[in-house]
């Protein structure tokens, strides 16, 4: 199985997806192949939340957030959204341009259209990503990569804020063998018949998250944890 980055500058799939959704126009499915399972059938509706329908995840690490934000990965900017209600300088990131109009178009003030490895613009003092966003770096190497890389984004005492979960109940107890950390997965988005690229995905545990940021130089903060392994972490620098 060829696992590659998601680019959407390649073909934008999900973001097809999201517009016909957002526009009335969605009448097919949008489905999501695993590297782990059956293919399923993905909600898009959830990307389009308000506060109110956001999980506790989620508004503890909104409620964690100060400073002016950098949301990457942004989606359709419903936590963008919700940090402007809040008063907060925030500037939404997001790689795909067809998510990045629907933001624009429910009124997310400052976007950016790019993807976040090879931004080098502002710095921030909170820098987020949400519903496991730090999956998008694909797996240990690029959680390494996107450490580094955070260093250059962020102002002196600021935060990276995400949640991510321990995915080791996919597995049923058996755990795949070989050297590849088994919280790195793949996903393939379809739509309308049309396929995208596979892209790589990372669900990282707790203790391997800290081993990891503290190698890399950042301290692992537990904000909070919930009964099925997701939990939001704040890394600082140490």
């Amino acid at each position: 199985m060829p696992l590659e980055i998601f680019n959407p500058g390649i073909m934008d799939v999900f973001g097809e997806a999201l517009r016909d959704f957002y526009t009335d126009n969605f009448t097919q499915k949008l489905i999501l192949h695993t590297s782990y399972g059956e293919p399923e059938d993905m909600p898009l509706d959830i990307f389009f939340r308000d506060e109110e329908e956001m999980s506790e995840v989620e508004l503890e690490a909104l409620s964690c957030c100060y400073g002016n934000v950098l949301d990457i990965g942004a989606g359709v900017g419903s936590h963008a959204l919700a940090l402007q209600e809040l008063e907060l300088d925030v500037t939404a990131l997001e790689i795909s341009p067809l998510a990045a109009e629907i933001m624009q178009q429910r009124g997310v003030a400052k976007i950016i259209n790019q993807d976040i490895f090879t931004y080098s613009g502002d710095t921030y003092d909170t820098l987020l990503l949400l519903m496991n966003g730090i999956g998008l770096v694909g797996d240990i190497a690029g959680l390494r990569q996107f450490l580094q890389h955070a260093k250059k984004l962020i102002n002196p005492n600021g935060q990276l804020v995400f949640d991510s979960s321990d995915i080791t109940y996919l597995y049923e107890g058996n755990l795949p063998d070989g050297e590849k950390y088994y919280g790195e997965i793949a996903y393939q988005y379809e739509y309308r018949q049309v396929k995208g690229e596979w892209f790589k995905w990372l669900y990282i545990d707790q203790d391997t998250l800290a081993e990891i940021a503290g190698e890399e130089g950042w301290l692992t903060i537990i904000q909070y944890e919930d009964e099925q392994d997701q939990y939001l972490a704040r890394l600082i620098l140490a």
